[in-house]
C-alpha cells in the first residue's frame, strides 16, 4: 500500500472525503499497489475510530489487513454493503457490527428547495440556546451522536412554536472541506406531523451545499419514514455495512 497525502488522490465518492476531513489533522488515507482500493482512517469522528474503504475485494483485503495493522482493532471498515461484506470472507478476523443508510446530496437546492429552507420557519440557533437543544434531544432522541458543544458538532437549525419552546433541531457536523454531515435531527413528540423535521433538515442541508458542495447524513436502515423524507430533499441512499476486528 502507499499513503496518500492529499485528497485529491482520492476517488470524488462523499464517505471516503468525509472520513478524510481534508488529511490536515489525525486522519490518513491510503491507496492499493494497483490503486484500485482505498482506505481512510480518521479517529473519533462521530464518536468512533473510522476506516472507510471502497474498491474490489481482491485489492482492499490486503489494504484493509495492512491498514488495521497500522491503525489498531479500534478502527471499524465502512462503506457500501457490496464492497465491505466480501471482506467477512476475505478476513475472517473481521465481524459485522451494524447496517446502515449513508445518504448524500451534491446537486444544488432547486429555487422551490431554497425557498423551503429559508421560509423563516427554521432559524439558526446561538450558544444560549444549548441546554434546551440538549433537553429537546434528551426526550426526542437520546441516542443522537451529535449534542451542543461536542467536538466537531457546529451550527444548530431550530423552529419554535407561538409560546417560544424549541419544537425541533438539526445540526451541521463533523464537516470536511467537501461535505456537510446533517446530524442530530429531532422533533419533540407533541410537535410531530407538521413537517418540522423537513424543514430544519431543509435549512441544514442548505449550509452543507453551500459550505461543502456536498450534504450528507446517516439514518436507520430500518426507518423508512426518515429515509422517505431524506429521499424527498434529494438525498441518495446507499446501504451501509461496519465491520470490526474481533479481539
Amino acid at each position: 500500500m502507499h499513503e496518500l497525502c492529499s485528497t485529491a488522490a482520492l476517488p470524488c465518492d462523499p464517505p471516503l472525503l468525509w472520513a478524510a476531513q481534508g488529511l490536515t489533522g489525525s486522519s490518513r488515507a491510503w491507496a492499493s499497489e494497483d490503486g484500485r482500493a482505498f482506505a481512510v482512517a480518521v479517529p473519533d469522528l462521530s464518536r468512533h475510530d473510522r476506516l472507510a474503504v471502497s474498491g474490489p475485494v481482491e485489492s482492499l483485503a490486503p489494504l484493509v489487513a495492512e491498514v488495521l495493522a497500522e491503525t489498531g482493532p479500534s478502527y471499524r471498515p465502512l462503506g457500501d454493503e457490496t464492497t465491505v461484506r466480501p471482506l467477512l470472507d476475505a478476513l475472517p478476523r473481521l465481524r459485522p457490527v451494524a447496517t446502515f443508510g449513508w445518504m448524500d446530496r451534491s446537486h444544488p437546492l432547486s429555487y422551490t428547495e431554497a425557498g423551503v429552507a429559508d421560509e423563516g420557519k427554521a432559524r439558526w440557533l446561538a450558544d444560549e440556546d444549548a441546554e434546551e437543544i440538549t433537553a429537546l434531544l434528551a426526550e426526542a432522541f437520546p441516542g443522537s451522536y451529535a449534542v451542543p458543544g461536542a467536538p466537531g458538532v457546529g451550527r444548530w437549525a431550530g423552529t419554535r412554536d407561538d409560546a417560544n419552546r424549541l419544537t425541533a433541531v438539526a445540526a451541521l457536523a463533523w464537516p470536511s472541506p467537501e461535505v456537510g454531515l446533517v446530524a442530530g435531527v429531532a422533533v419533540h413528540p407533541s410537535a410531530r406531523g407538521r413537517g418540522l423535521a423537513r424543514t430544519v433538515v431543509a435549512k441544514v442541508l442548505a449550509e452543507a451545499l453551500a459550505v461543502h458542495g456536498t450534504a450528507a447524513l446517516m439514518v436507520d436502515g430500518a426507518n423508512d419514514a426518515a429515509i422517505r423524507l431524506y429521499e424527498s430533499l434529494g438525498f441518495a441512499y446507499r446501504r451501509f455495512l461496519a465491520v470490526e476486528l474481533d479481539v
